[in-house]
This record gives C-alpha cells, sequence and structure tokens, in this order.
C-alpha cells in the first residue's frame, strides 16, 4: 500500500494553491484531480476579478497556468476520483477509482462546490455564453444591459441587488408566490427599481444560437408563455459541496460544507484540512479559495512537523 506525506484532492485554486505551498516546503504533495479538473473555472470563459491579470484571463487558461506552477515545484498531479475514506484512525486511508488503496499523514480537501442548474438543454449548451451560475463573477460583463436570475433565497436576492446596480434591469424569476429569502432581503429587491419580479414563473428554454438572446417563460398557473428579451441568464438555486464521500467522518452543516475551526482550515478529524467551496458557502470567489488553500498547507506543514517530532520521541 503506497503511503503519502501529503494528500490533497481536487484541483480547483484551492488545491492547486496548497500544493504550490506544500511542494515549496518539501511535503511531497500528491493531488488527485477528480471529475473536474480545475475546478468551475474551467467553464468560466473570462475571469476578471483575479490580482494579477489587468486584462483579465480565461478561467481554463489560469487553470492551467495554476497547475504549471504546482508541478514546477515536483507536485504528483494524478488522474483519479476519491471514492472512500477512512478517517477513523491515523494515517488516513483513502480509495481512489474504487480501486487503490492508499495511506497519507496529513490530508487536504479542495473538492469545491458545483453549482445546481434548471437542467435545460440550452442551459448547458450556452454555459459561459451568456448562462452563468455566479453574478459576481461575470455580472461586470453585462453592465448597461439587461439579465434575468432565476432563485427565491437571500443568494439569489444579494445577486439581484448586486446586478441591479451594474445592469440596465433586471428580471428576478420565483417559481412560487413568496420567496425563501428573509424578508429584509425580499423587501430590498421588491423596493429596487429597476428589479422586475416575475412571480410563479419557471425557465422553459434560453434562447439564443450562439449567445443568450432572450428566455422563454411559463407562468405557472395560467400556462400563459413570454419571451423576454435578455442578455444574460444567471442561475441562483443553490450549490452542492462535493462532500459526500466524507460525510461519515467529517462535520458537516445542513447543506454538506464541511465544517472547519474558526480562522483555520482544521476539521473534527485531526491531520484533515478543508479548504475552498467545499467549506465556504459565503465568498465562493477563486480568490479566497486560493487564500485558504494556502492556509490548509500552511496548517498541514505544522501539523506534520508536530507529527515528526512525536514520531522521532517514541523511536528514542
Amino acid at each position: 500500500m503506497e503511503h503519502l506525506q501529503t494528500l490533497i484532492i481536487g484541483a480547483g485554486p484551492a488545491g492547486y494553491t496548497a500544493a504550490i505551498y506544500a511542494a515549496r516546503a518539501n511535503l511531497k504533495p500528491v493531488m488527485y484531480v477528480g471529475n473536474q479538473p480545475g475546478g468551475q473555472l474551467t467553464i468560466t470563459n473570462d475571469v476578471e476579478n483575479y490580482p494579477g491579470f489587468p486584462e483579465g484571463v480565461g478561467g481554463p487558461e489560469m487553470m492551467e497556468m495554476f497547475a504549471k506552477q504546482a508541478k514546477r515545484f515536483e507536485t504528483d498531479v494524478r488522474y483519479g476520483v476519491v471514492t472512500e475514506v477512512d478517517f477513523s484512525g491515523h494515517p488516513h486511508v483513502v480509495t481512489i477509482d474504487g480501486e487503490k488503496t492508499l495511506t497519507a499523514d496529513a490530508v487536504i480537501i479542495a473538492t469545491g462546490a458545483s453549482a445546481k442548474w434548471l437542467g435545460l438543454p440550452s442551459e448547458s449548451r450556452l454555459n459561459g455564453s451568456g448562462v452563468s451560475a455566479c453574478a459576481v463573477c461575470d455580472g461586470f460583463f453585462y453592465r448597461k444591459q439587461t439579465v434575468a436570475i432565476v432563485g427565491a433565497g437571500d443568494t439569489a436576492c444579494e445577486e439581484a441587488l448586486y446586478l441591479s446596480k451594474i445592469c440596465l434591469h433586471v428580471h428576478m424569476l420565483v417559481r412560487k408566490s413568496t420567496m425563501r429569502a428573509s424578508k429584509i432581503m425580499e423587501e430590498r429587491v421588491k423596493n429596487t427599481a429597476n428589479i422586475t419580479i416575475h412571480w410563479n414563473t419557471e425557465t422553459e428554454e434560453i434562447l439564443g444560437e450562439n449567445v443568450v438572446e432572450a428566455i422563454k417563460v411559463r407562468e405557472v398557473s395560467t400556462g400563459k408563455i413570454d419571451i423576454i428579451p435578455v442578455q444574460g441568464f444567471f442561475v441562483a438555486i443553490g450549490h452542492q459541496p462535493n462532500s459526500d464521500v466524507f460525510s461519515k467522518y467529517l462535520e458537516m452543516d445542513s447543506q454538506g460544507y464541511l465544517i472547519t475551526q474558526p480562522d483555520s482550515t482544521k476539521t473534527n478529524v485531526a491531520g484533515v484540512f478543508a479548504c475552498g467551496d467545499v467549506q465556504d458557502k459565503n465568498f465562493r470567489q477563486a480568490v479566497t479559495a486560493a487564500g485558504s488553500g494556502c492556509m490548509a498547507a500552511l496548517e498541514a506543514e505544522r501539523f506534520l512537523m508536530v507529527l515528526e517530532s512525536k514520531q522521532s520521541v517514541v523511536e528514542v
């Protein structure tokens, strides 16, 4: 059975930043990239809010640069998906693709979160060409244009309000006659002049050959179909943290986000650290994910130093 000093699970901004710091600290990191190497940025055409890129950069291009930097410091990047873990003892046991089992002294979890989608074929086809799951990331591209946003929770309200400050008009599509959002957030949306709330409304289709041009919506109670011209379509119905495989051993909240100690990436299991969107439901930005990846590597380094000193005492 292969034994690793440091195992990194996931290959987005958090995972690659953790790898860079861990490799430079001679922690010999091995990274398994999972189902989506590069994370959600690989489906983001343009990134303009990450520091150091004054002209912006493509999401896939940026993640390729992250990968090259991690490999430069001899991170062992491997393809494979973690299908099972055993954190009941130490070292930690991890199974890859249901076949290969290995052990690790320190584990850094950076598996991210996946946006929830409506499931429309046009939504997938136009993803990155007018369809987005992050208003803060992509809203800037639709300044002084008309957009639509789907959702009824606090996040949807926050993103609608954010869009209202930079877009000409925002159509907010709410499937029911009420919102799940807090009353104060709902009132803020209702009192914003350039936000129109469409109650009892579902999205039938996103229209446009190469870019979003309009949406076809249906009024639930009457079945009436309308076409609303828009240039951007934002889905804000939630995110799903990629944490199921760890549920037996790690504490998580009701939504599945891993719980870490305050101002730390430490989980409830010693030697297991979580960083990026799998433990962050508030910000979900590439730059915050990268920052927490740095934190995880530094904390893993300290953990391994203490572990090594204890082992030295035992050997003596």
